[in-house]
């Protein structure tokens, strides 16, 4: 068993690619393995997450089903997508110890510290998505041209749709921590980042458009935070660029290497 568990690499520790690839393997695999109790967990409680879905649908509004199997395929992808969300705290645990030997040792509590964040920012994603901006992409598309036709809605789809958004709106609101990653590997620079302001937003615009909605009311609610989160991101990133400038000096009077 001790064979699939990753060796933790040091800091300024050299490795042979055959080794990260090693290490990237069985991180991995923790993290698949770690997805199987948290599927069993939601699977076990599929029709309260189900229930809690179907929240935001407007009143009058029912859920139809086409097939004898969409039933039970329908549970089992809304429980597989929960499971993902559930264990998004494991795989930024499994992310940041890849990484962690890229960072110096007494830096790397503030990249522990922005793991927890990380995932308190996914859950204010998807608590910003479900009481924002899902009602209002709901209540537009299962209302347009409502006069036109028999508007009925398929719950496979409309349970992928909900579980997608709310999944997607998690992952946009970890922006910050993905850019402030960059930044302490030195990727990326707070000036950089406010040179490149314009396509950045075209990169957000991009991003929000790929999300499960195609109206322009829930663009905009997608949109505005992702760019306030991103204009946060800069910022921050300019007072702890500040502060980890100070450690990659002592590390290059200590070792000569930029």
């Amino acid at each position: 068993m001790r064979r699939w568990l990753p060796r933790r690499l040091h800091h300024g520790e050299e490795a042979t690619l055959v080794e990260h690839l090693d290490e990237l393997r069985s991180r991995i695999i923790i993290s698949l393995v770690a997805i199987v109790p948290a599927f069993v967990l939601t699977f076990a409680f599929h029709e309260r997450i189900m229930g809690w879905l179907t929240g935001p649908l407007p009143g009058g509004k029912k859920l139809v089903t086409l097939g004898v199997t969409e039933p039970f395929t329908t549970s089992v992808k809304v429980s597989m997508i929960a499971a993902l969300a559930l264990v998004i705290p494991v795989l930024l645990w499994q992310v940041w110890g890849f990484f962690a030997p890229a960072v110096g040792e007494h830096h790397q509590r503030v990249v522990l510290v922005l793991v927890m964040i990380g995932s308190a920012l996914f859950a204010c994603g998807v608590v910003f998505m479900y009481y924002v901006v899902l009602p209002r992409a709901l209540e537009f598309l299962t209302t347009y041209d409502d006069e036109l036709y028999d508007i009925q809605i398929r719950a496979s789809y409309y349970y992928s749709f909900v579980a997608l958004l709310l999944l997607g709106g998690g992952l946009m609101f970890l922006i910050p921590i993905f850019v402030l990653g960059l930044v302490r590997l030195r990727v990326l620079s707070s000036d950089r980042l406010r040179r490149n302001r314009r396509i950045a937003f075209v990169l957000l615009l991009v991003f929000a458009a790929l999300l499960p909605t195609v109206d322009p009311v829930s663009l905009a609610f997608e949109v505005v935070p992702l760019v306030l989160l991103f204009e946060l991101s800069i910022w921050v990133s300019v007072f702890m660029e500040r502060r980890w400038e100070r450690g990659w000096d002592e590390e290059f009077a200590e070792t000569g290497l930029p």
